[in-house]
């Protein structure tokens, strides 16, 4: 039998280590999980202040008018090798809560909690304003009044059904919304957006990522660095800039509308009804342009169009250094 080398005796010794942890510290951590339970008495209209370090937060609006707080504490970080058990159990019977009138604050002052994750799901009434960001974890809201304002430094955005002005940004994380009553504004850094079926005014920034936009209803304002857009059943004024990525438009540009599509890197595609009428113009430093719609040519050369197309009640001007233009009827 061959000798052990060395590198065998790492190897064992790693795998040792491994099952070492699986067997002792694993568990240990577990049992070092705790959770706590409040509830407060509120009048409406009630406002949530929530500030959570790590952990992912769940907040529903409901019909009555009770704050409900459920939250699920564990050790983070490396806490499963021991040290924490005390610290968990802390925040277990003295939890980062405190209500003013009708405001209730969540992880306000917490610093002091060190090597936990709080995980919360929070029951509102339906008449409630929320501020809320978390460091490390997603958040979802759903189901309230508003205005809503939610971030996350790392993980997801999600928020439905709010009637309200709406804000949310993440910086590495997706971002979804729908059902929004009022504006809304998005700003991401890293992470893909997908919205659907906002009222306001629709505004979305990313630095990194592909944007998703279905049946707007007020004006549109999207741009990203790196990433594709694409707006769906658009019928308001549509303003839409991509650094490097392509631009999908579709929906009916009215009377008095202007439609802004630019991309320096990527193709435009852009899906009118048939009865569209609007005044096109398009330019592609290297790219083809092509219609497959009845136009009116005002002026044509092998990198720009101008046409009408109807009788040019509308406008939109399309704009891309490399990738071609393309216009078709659709939905």
């Amino acid at each position: 039998m061959k000798p052990m080398t060395r590198r065998h005796i790492t190897i064992l010794s790693r795998i040792f280590l491994f099952t070492a942890l699986a067997a002792f510290a694993l568990p240990g951590a577990a049992a070092q999980n705790a959770a706590f339970d409040r509830s407060f008495t509120v009048s409406s209209p009630v406002r949530l202040e929530l500030s959570n370090g790590s952990g992912s937060v769940e907040i529903k609006g409901s019909s009555d008018g009770t704050v409900h707080v459920h939250g699920k504490v564990t050790p983070g970080g490396w806490s499963i090798f021991g040290g924490s058990g005390k610290n968990v159990e802390e925040v277990a019977a003295n939890p980062p809560l405190e209500q003013s009138g009708s405001t209730i604050r969540i992880g306000k002052n917490s610093s002091w909690l060190k090597n936990v994750t709080i995980d919360y799901q929070v029951e509102v009434p339906h008449d409630t304003e929320i501020d809320a960001g978390v460091a490390s974890g997603g958040i979802t809201i759903d189901n309230v009044k508003g205005p809503v304002k939610a971030s996350s430094a790392s993980g997801y955005v999600h928020v439905y059904r709010v009637e309200q002005d709406t804000q949310l940004n993440a910086a590495s994380g997706s971002i979804e919304a729908s059902g929004i009553g009022g504006s809304l504004r998005v700003s991401s850094a890293s992470g893909d957006t997908r919205v659907a079926d906002v009222k306001g005014e629709l505004k979305i920034t990313a630095a990194s990522g592909a944007i998703r936009i279905e049946h707007p209803s007020d004006r549109v304002d999207a741009s990203t660095a790196s990433g594709s857009i694409e707006v769906l059943g658009a019928n308001n004024d549509v303003k839409v800039h991509a650094i490097s990525g392509s631009i999908q438009v579709s929906g009916n540009p009215g009377a008095s509308r202007l439609w802004e599509l630019k991309t320096i890197s990527g193709s435009v595609e852009l899906r009118v009804p048939s009865n569209a009428s609007f005044l096109l113009s398009a330019e592609s430093t290297s790219g083809d342009i092509r219609t497959s719609i009845p136009v009116i040519l005002e002026e044509q050369n092998k990198h720009s169009l101008r046409a009408h197309i109807g009788n040019s009640a509308g406008r939109v001007e399309v704009h891309t250094v490399s990738g071609s233009v393309n216009v078709s009827s659709g939905s």
